[in-house]
């Protein structure tokens, strides 16, 4: 690439930065949510939402510069012109349950840039970043994208496996969820399958706690629980009939002992499901658009909130099928790649060899 299109590109990439960040602030501050309530001028968004009419006013034309916002009046007054919100884009920022939503993708990028400073600490001194430290932003940014795959795909990807899928439809059953994260994917497995008993795990306890929130929003407490705790040596009983690690595997400091865990908690004929990022089997550059996400999230996030809980494995986001492969090996599997279309993820089925 020559000199003047890497300076293009970074130009390029400053604008859709900064106009990120601006998204993440109207969802954080609710104008996105005001806005859904009709069109408004820079006073009434400012009233609507609690902030200043000056901010509002510049956010709101900020927004329909960056064509995310549509000019309802025109007004030679810039504190009458009125703005109002698309109903795709109302979709896409904030219906939670609708599977084009990204609303919390933003927040998610606005808590790595919070911690960039201790980010650039750990890769001097080879340390890492907590989870916690990423706050919110990251919470709910990697529960709310994976939220609406959850509650629409879960029963589509044990579907896959024929047997497991009877014995959680027949109940009762166990299911073991590692690295459950805010709860979303026990909360749609225990709705998929009434007669089946959830208990997530989680190395962070903020996520644990808005977890049980969560199970009890969707008045789910009875039959799903969480608990905070390490992947590796979780403090949960067996049997389980299925074990699963959506998107958590290459997160685990020492994944290989956490598949050890998993086998000794299932049941006999019980398996365990992973479903892990859709990167590249190989490393190739320049990388598509998936694998130049995958490896920013690794670089900012996964791999320094890793290395934060130890240096066992040091995975990161890239986690190719080979090393998924190696890693059942390792902790004793057989291992299988299900037939499971999704844009995002991988799935593997393990069993004890």
């Amino acid at each position: 690439m020559a000199t003047e299109e890497i300076t293009e590109r970074l130009l390029a990439d400053a604008v859709t930065a900064m106009e990120t960040l601006s998204v993440a602030l109207g969802v954080r501050l609710g104008l996105y949510r005001a806005l859904s309530a009709g069109p408004a001028d820079a006073h009434g968004l400012a009233r609507a939402a609690g902030v200043h009419p000056r901010y509002a006013r510049e956010w709101l034309e900020q927004q329909a510069a960056a064509g995310m916002l549509a000019v309802a009046a025109d007004d030679a007054d810039p504190y009458a012109r009125a703005f109002a919100l698309p109903a795709d884009a109302a979709e896409a920022l904030l219906d939670a349950d609708s599977p084009f939503y990204a609303g919390a993708l933003p927040g998610f990028v606005a808590s790595i840039a919070e911690v960039l400073p201790q980010v650039a600490d750990a890769f001097e001194t080879g340390g890492g970043v907590p989870y916690a430290a990423y706050g919110e932003g990251a919470r709910h940014g990697i529960g709310g994208l994976n939220r609406p795959a959850f509650r629409t795909g879960v029963a589509g990807w044990i579907a896959a496996m024929p047997d497991i899928a009877a014995r959680l439809t027949e109940g009762p059953a166990r299911v073991l969820d590692l690295g459950c994260g805010t709860g979303w994917s026990a909360i749609a497995l225990a709705e998929a399958f009434p007669g089946a008993r959830v208990h997530g795990i989680d190395l962070d306890e903020a996520s644990c706690a808005e977890a049980a929130g969560n199970a009890a929003a969707a008045r789910l407490a009875d039959r799903v629980t969480f608990a905070h705790g390490d992947a590796a040596r979780p403090a949960a009983s067996g049997p389980a009939d299925l074990v699963c690690v959506f998107e958590a595997l290459h997160d685990m400091a020492d994944p290989v002992a956490a598949l050890r865990s998993a086998r000794g908690l299932l049941a006999p004929g019980g398996a365990v499901l992973i479903a892990d990022e859709k990167v590249a089997a190989e490393f190739t550059a320049p990388g598509d658009l998936l694998e130049r996400l995958n490896y920013a999230f690794s670089a900012l996030h996964c791999l320094p909130a890793t290395r934060a809980e130890g240096t066992a494995v040091e995975a990161g986001t890239v986690l190719r099928p080979g090393t998924v492969r190696a890693y059942a090996a390792d902790a004793g599997y057989r291992c299988a790649e299900l037939p499971v279309e999704h844009d995002l993820w991988r799935f593997y089925r393990l069993d004890p060899a």
